[in-house]
């Protein structure tokens, strides 16, 4: 496929998404899902790491609802289930990290377009709002879903009925991401965050977020059985290897992911 509306990377392991319509914000067209979703599925096969951020001083503001001529005409069940799903399920359902580098505005679909990754760093300067109440809709792109999971129940009806802005640090201190960073830090820390994943015990990280995720379904006893079922296979890894010689031995370890 070529990439008209998002740039992509793939460099020493580490693949970096740039969703790249900066006069409009980065605002989501149907072009731009499908390239997310082309470029997600070629990143998981290919990189160890992978990263989504926005060009320019937004992230993402959401649908581009000028995207079918005129919100009349847009269909968003359609939309949703067509185009979103695919985008977001080839997001969360990624074997490698995913990190969203949040560098702005992350509003309506784009503020849930982060939260499928599995880490999001955002600059101070950004916010968070589930934006769509203010236009007489519900929150989408899996709102509904992330942030209970993320804040709680109380926090996440706030934030989708009264549709406030969520500063960074605010989102940090909720839990709805995992840090807020100094603007000018912003830049090279989630570029050192990256690579660090991308260095990373690759087959051990997938099967953390699968024992995390899984753990919302399981009894207690069943995700100890999942845990070693997970961890016998981590085992007979190449970086676990690796990674025991590195300590025995005093020095960084070199993981091959795999």
């Amino acid at each position: 496929m070529e990439y008209k509306e998002i740039l992509f990377s793939l460099q020493d392991g580490l693949a970096v998404i740039t969703l790249n319509r900066e006069a409009r914000k980065n605002a989501l067209t149907s072009r731009m899902r499908s390239e997310i979703t082309h470029a997600m599925r070629l990143a998981a096969g290919e990189a160890r790491a992978v990263v989504l951020t926005g060009a320019g001083d937004a992230f993402c503001s959401g649908q581009d609802l000028s995207d079918a001529g005129n919100s009349g005409k847009l269909d968003l069940e359609r939309t949703l289930r067509d185009e979103y799903l695919p985008m977001l399920q080839a997001i969360y359902d990624c074997p490698v990290p995913v990190i969203a580098a949040v560098n702005g505005a992350a509003a309506g679909a784009g503020a849930n377009l982060a939260l499928a990754a599995d880490v999001v760093i955002a600059c101070e300067s950004a916010f968070f709002m589930q934006a769509f109440t203010r236009i007489g809709l519900i929150p989408d792109a899996g709102g509904t879903w992330f942030l209970p999971r993320q804040v709680g129940l109380a926090k996440a009806t706030g934030a989708a009925l009264f549709a406030d802005r969520i500063s960074a640090q605010q989102a940090s201190d909720w839990g709805m991401i995992w840090e807020a960073v100094p603007d000018a830090e912003f830049d090279a820390h989630w570029r050192a965050r990256a690579a660090y994943l991308a260095e990373g015990p690759t087959k051990a990280l997938a099967a953390t977020k699968t024992a995390l995720r899984d753990s919302y379904t399981r009894t207690l006893a069943e995700q100890l059985s999942e845990e070693a079922h997970l961890q016998g296979q981590c085992g007979k890894t190449r970086d676990f290897l690796e990674g025991v010689t590195a300590f025995m031995e005093k020095r960084p370890a070199k993981f091959e992911g795999r």
